[in-house]
């Protein structure tokens, strides 16, 4: 299922009943938030739902998959996530 920003303002929309231009700015602001820490290579715990864990990948061997003619792939960070013990509690219905 994709969720869309869309989605989630008409959700904050529906439960809060601002408007729907303060619930853009609001998940805005949120989306921000998170995004900061990861630029500058810090990892974001979201308590009772996940850690967005950033890690540095090496640079590596690979293949141009159009046409099978090897590189090197440069150093790269990748961001990861983690779900939390209650996150994945509830996704496997042990309430």
């Amino acid at each position: 299922m994709t969720l869309t920003k869309a989605q989630i303002v008409d959700s904050i929309q529906d439960k809060f009943g601002f408007p729907r231009k303060k619930c853009i700015e609001l998940l805005e602001i949120m989306l921000e938030e998170i995004k900061k820490p990861l630029t500058n290579g810090e990892n974001v715990m979201i308590s009772g739902f996940g850690k967005f864990c950033v890690n540095e990948k090496k640079e590596r061997k690979g293949r141009n998959p159009a046409t099978g003619d090897d590189l090197m792939l440069p150093p790269r960070r990748v961001v990861t996530f983690k779900c939390s013990q209650r996150l994945r509690e509830k996704i496997s219905n042990k309430s």
